[in-house]
């Protein structure tokens, strides 16, 4: 790949794509200083043959083809995949669209992985947005493997324990491969590892305004947008009573992308609870920023985000939903 501005920020993303993956690669496409410098797949949201296709039906509208795509893994560390058909559709994207044809990179997306940080430490960020098998296995290749990624921001995890009388919450990324969130959380770190956890994600909404405003545009970009929002709030919709849905892994990109945006944060490890079917993957530390009362886990420390500006979030969001992908250079 040719060489790019200092100014421009590269990202290697990993992404089950489904519905609000593909809205996080439409962002990371309109921005004129991210240049994505490949893309693996895994499953999760869909089959990770599946997602390869989804990745490239993105990649076709924004006239990125080009883009590096690198194949990952189908299932998990141990046992067997979890695929998410009954929110994403049996495609992944809602199945409303001529998805483009599967093709490729030889190169795995382990050694995708492994590779880039090894060419450019300190250079390019890691963005996981799915179960965190790729990651995993690129990090039993390399166990500094984060010591050489400028940064890592992970759409998974819960932040801290919830304050008393609140929800526990669960996220599908990390409950899908327990094995691979504890080699992942627990790896070597600079302090550049971030957890975007479903305690804020879930609150990132896309309201029925949004969706106006997408197909208000009258553009492929914005409408592809738009539909792929409506086959989400299929779903959702069971959630709320309403057809607005959670930018899950919409908020992760901007965070990465613009960390301004955060307004809380709290550091410390992670720990595991098994909770009703899911994983709790959580900061090991009260909502107050307290020791837990059995103890504090040893381990690297993770930063969790806690709260976010939502007016900027939705401002940097669906600008890039509506706007179209960002000229070449």
């Amino acid at each position: 790949m040719a060489s790019v501005p200092s100014s421009v920020r590269r990202v290697v993303v990993d992404t089950d794509t489904g519905l609000d993956d593909a809205h996080s690669l439409m962002y990371l496409l309109a921005q004129p200083d991210v240049e994505i410098e490949a893309i693996s797949t895994i499953y999760g949201n869909t089959p990770v043959e599946d997602s390869a296709r989804n990745v490239r039906t993105v990649l076709r509208l924004a006239d990125r083809e080009d883009t590096p795509l690198h194949l990952g893994e189908a299932a998990p560390l141990e046992g067997e995949a979890s695929i998410a058909d009954f929110v994403h559709g049996t495609d992944g994207l809602g199945d409303r669209f001529e998805r483009a044809e599967l093709r490729v990179e030889d190169e795995s997306a382990v050694d995708a992985i492994v590779r880039i940080a090894a060419e450019s430490p300190g250079e390019v960020d890691l963005h996981p947005l799915g179960p965190l098998t790729n990651i995993a296995r690129a990090l039993k290749r390399d166990p500094d493997l984060f010591l050489k990624y400028r940064s890592v921001v992970i759409m998974g995890g819960a932040g801290p324990y919830p304050a008393p009388g609140g929800a526990t919450l669960t996220d599908a990324n990390t409950a899908n491969d327990r094995r691979a969130a504890e080699i992942v959380f627990g790896a070597r770190n600079a302090g550049n590892v971030v957890m975007v956890g479903v305690n804020v994600t879930a609150t990132a909404i896309l309201d029925e305004h949004v969706l106006a405003v997408l197909r208000g545009k009258g553009t492929p970009w914005a409408s592809f947008a738009g539909e792929v929002l409506d086959a989400y709030n299929d779903f959702y919709q069971y959630k709320w009573g309403r057809r607005i849905s959670s930018a899950h892994d919409g908020l992760a990109t901007v965070v990465l992308h613009r960390p301004e945006i955060v307004t809380g944060w709290i550091e410390g490890p992670v720990d595991y609870t098994p909770y009703g079917g899911s994983l709790a993957t959580r900061i090991a530390l009260t909502a107050d920023g307290l020791p837990l009362v059995w103890g504090t886990p040893e381990g690297s420390t993770v930063r969790a985000v806690t709260s976010f500006d939502r007016t900027a979030f939705l401002r940097l969001f669906v600008d890039a939903l509506s706007s179209g992908p960002a000229p070449r250079a």
